[in-house]
């Protein structure tokens, strides 16, 4: 029982870890001019160097937008680069679209939409 106990907690550390990296990569956006920090990118705008992969939270309390020069404060997370887009609890629902990336469902819609243009230019061959 202490076994599956221990097994148990380790596998709760590491999927909290899991999270809170992921978490950290995060992207956050300027409220007041749109600016979106990206981790992975870093940033170069502005007079202070980012390196890639320095996380929201690692950013000097000095740190400003280097668009408008707003505050740290004024930055709201807006989620992950790419991934499924919504709620995790709600993923499972539907017919598997709610699975797709943001840019995924763009080429479903558009190319659902562009499609259909094709089926209907083909009726005027149909003489």
């Amino acid at each position: 029982m202490s076994e599956e106990t221990t097994k148990a907690n380790i596998q709760d550390e590491s999927n909290q870890q899991d999270e809170t990296s992921e978490k950290e990569l995060d992207r956050y956006e300027c409220r007041a001019c749109g600016y979106v920090y990206e981790p992975t990118k870093g940033s170069s705008a502005g007079n202070k160097k980012i390196p890639p992969g320095t996380a929201f939270s690692d950013l000097p309390v000095v740190w400003r937008c280097p668009v408008c020069g707003a505050r740290k404060i004024q930055f709201v997370n807006v989620g992950p680069t790419e991934g499924p887009s919504g709620f995790k609890e709600n993923l499972g629902y539907g017919f598997g679209v709610n699975t797709l990336t943001p840019s995924q469902k763009n080429l479903l819609i558009f190319g659902g939409l562009a499609l259909a243009f094709l089926f209907f230019l083909s009726l005027y061959g149909l003489r």
